[in-house]
């Protein structure tokens, strides 16, 4: 496991088109995009089942994502890890984490890593909250809570910047950046952003 932090992709930012199955649905050939969302905020969330960093926070994305969805928020998880690799991440053992955690959002799986790399995700969990024009107006982390560090689990910093893209208000441009496990690379596919080394802490 490698350490990694978010890369802060620039606030601004027009998100990046995506169509990916959803692998709750696969056997429907359900495909979801960005433009399922169009005129409303939308939260992309990079994600994996196996990464202590996500299962730590597992809970609370379920919670917010009930909140928010409920609210007119668009909600999509992304796996974009290498299951050569990885295989606890592949379609299949999606389907069942997503049932297992209570995800009500479609979790997507993307094989060839293309949408990581275009919104420049590095680490799991990864957040980008974009406005009803789907400009992005917060990447950073859901709040100070880590694996073994004792803090609560608020999703604080994610909520604060929901609250105010729906009250119209801006998001502070103060943001602290996620952290978690880097994404898991596919040989020859190492965006040029990605740090191997990480962070230390």
């Amino acid at each position: 496991m490698v350490r990694t932090a978010s890369t802060m992709l620039a606030l601004g930012t027009k998100a990046p088109s995506f169509a990916l199955s959803d692998t709750q649905k696969a056997a429907n050939g359900k495909v979801v995009s960005n433009a399922d969302f169009a005129g409303k905020p939308m939260l992309v969330i990079f994600l994996c089942n196996h990464c202590p960093y996500v299962k730590h926070v597992a809970s609370e994305i379920a919670r917010i994502a009930v909140e928010y969805q409920a609210k007119g928020v668009g909600i999509v998880g992304i796996s974009s890890n290498d299951v050569s690799s990885h295989p606890d991440d592949g379609p299949e053992k999606m389907t069942a984490e997503a049932q297992a955690q209570g995800y009500t959002f479609p979790y997507l799986f993307d094989g060839k890593q293309e949408v990581a790399q275009a919104y420049r995700a590095a680490c799991t969990p990864d957040f980008f909250l974009f406005d009803a024009a789907h400009r992005l107006v917060y990447r950073g982390q859901l709040d100070d809570s880590r694996p073994k560090n004792g803090l609560p689990l608020t999703g604080a910093d994610l909520r604060a910047a929901l609250d105010a893209v729906l009250n119209g208000k801006p998001v502070a441009e103060k943001q602290k950046p996620s952290i978690g496990c880097n994404i898991k690379w596919a040989a020859g596919r190492e965006p040029e952003y990605f740090d191997p080394v990480g962070v230390t802490g």
